[in-house]
């Protein structure tokens, strides 16, 4: 028997809707974006969505070919489609939309972190005025969840245009070593036109009411059940998580896995060797290798972790997948532990590209059951060694959660600079540039 201290939960505000009120809403949300990915479930569906699989899916939904767009945009936004190479496939997320309330929720989440993604910016303005007012909007969303009710367009004008101000006047140029002292700063902060603040303030207040986040009244701005939600979540930086269920030995492979991932290491071994014990090796192996080639990162990191304690015959398997890209950093990792050598220096045998997709696939696990620190001290991680390294290599290295872990690792991150970078990185994979 083990001993673990855990804090208790905090409680939602007050009137907040119970959690599968809130999946619905999101599911509402979502609707168009579900039945997209659906169709597209159906059959391998090109990811760059040419105007033939537009025009197709439209006749077959019965919607205009700009909701298709719209809808597969948010789809892919969202985790319930996946692209493998020029290839859209369906996410664990929609396969679990049904009946699991988290991945809705969670679904929701990704989009809401990635609405200056949904919503394009406004024409004309500067890249830097847009990301300052997007590093701005949590400000602005802050106060909508404090105020807990409307808030006036003036009101938060002035909030942004105060905080946007502030970036603006912090925005020179970071030095990352020694440099010359800049000049003098002016006296007065240069902040940018008004009439420039209200179209970007017109444009978060829009791009967040399209993913759901708020609805706009005349002058004035509410959040949702959800966003109200979102932010409170944000703010005390819990993360919506499966508990353990009891009885491990019963469950299959994925639901004892998900019960296992809070436990430490130890309880956790013990878990899988009662649950292998009660099973044929051959299946019980097939059965954790069938889950690490589903979509959810998690559950592929806790697979390969209990056939560590399966050991020797779980090697022919495990060599048999090396084949397999989304597999082959972590089959190579647990052969050259089979073979001896020490879990610090096992990393070694991957190549620079198969450690880069190893670290956006933990960063996806992260990302969808971690805490928000958890995905910054990520970064550490990487074998790049540099931020911009990184984000040059993970760009290249083709994962398909690679844009919602730049997003929710923009969203995460405490740095603005970091975060603008992060941000534009995951801007330029969503939209296919450089």
């Amino acid at each position: 028997m083990t001993t673990r201290r855990t804090r208790p939960a905090p409680r939602p505000p007050e009137g907040t809707p119970p959690r599968a009120e809130l999946a619905r809403q999101a599911r509402t949300v979502l609707a168009d974006a579900v039945r997209i990915a659906r169709w597209a479930a159906d059959g391998a569906v090109p990811g760059t969505t040419p105007p033939a699989a537009l025009e197709h899916a439209a006749a077959a939904l019965d919607i205009s070919p700009e909701q298709v767009r719209s809808g597969w945009d948010r789809a892919r936004l969202a985790g319930l489609v996946e692209l493998h190479g020029d290839t859209a496939r369906p996410g664990w997320r929609l396969r679990a939309w049904d009946r699991d309330d988290s991945a809705v929720l969670r679904g929701w989440v990704a989009l809401f972190d990635a609405w200056s993604l949904v919503h394009p910016a406004p024409r004309g303005v500067e890249s830097t005025a847009v990301a300052e007012a997007v590093e701005a909007v949590p400000q602005v969303l802050s106060l909508l969840q404090l105020s807990a009710g409307p808030v006036t367009v003036p009101a938060l004008l002035d909030l942004l245009g105060q905080r946007v101000a502030e970036l603006h006047e912090e925005r020179c140029e970071v030095p990352y070593g020694p440099e010359p002292l800049p000049a003098p700063a002016e006296p007065a902060l240069t902040a940018h036109p008004p009439a420039l603040v209200a179209r970007l303030l017109d444009w978060a207040l829009e791009g967040l009411a399209d993913v759901g986040a708020l609805t706009l009244g005349t002058g004035q701005a509410t959040l949702t059940p959800l966003g109200n939600w979102a932010v409170w979540v944000k703010l005390e930086q819990i993360c919506v998580a499966a508990q353990s269920p009891a009885g491990n030995i019963e469950q299959a492979a994925a639901d004892m896995l998900l019960g296992c991932a809070r436990l430490t290491p130890g309880p956790a071994r013990a878990e899988y060797r009662a649950w292998l014990a009660a099973r044929p090796v051959g299946s019980a192996v097939a059965e954790l290798l069938g889950v690490a080639r589903g979509e959810d990162a998690l559950l592929r990191g806790l697979a390969f972790e209990a056939l560590r304690v399966v050991g020797a015959p779980a090697e022919p398997e495990v060599r048999a997948v090396l084949a397999d890209p989304s597999l082959r950093p972590y089959a190579l990792l647990w052969l050259a532990e089979y073979d001896g050598k020490d879990p610090e220096d096992a990393q070694e045998v991957l190549s620079r590209e198969e450690a880069t997709w190893l670290w956006v696939d933990t960063a996806a696990a992260v990302a969808d059951h971690g805490e928000t620190g958890l995905l910054v001290r990520h970064l550490d991680s990487a074998v790049q060694g540099t931020v911009p390294a990184l984000l040059d290599e993970v760009r290249a290295v083709g994962h398909p959660r690679t844009v919602q872990v730049l997003v929710a690792l923009a969203a995460a991150h405490p740095d603005p600079a970091l975060a603008k970078a992060v941000r534009k990185a995951a801007f330029q994979v969503h939209t296919g540039g450089s």
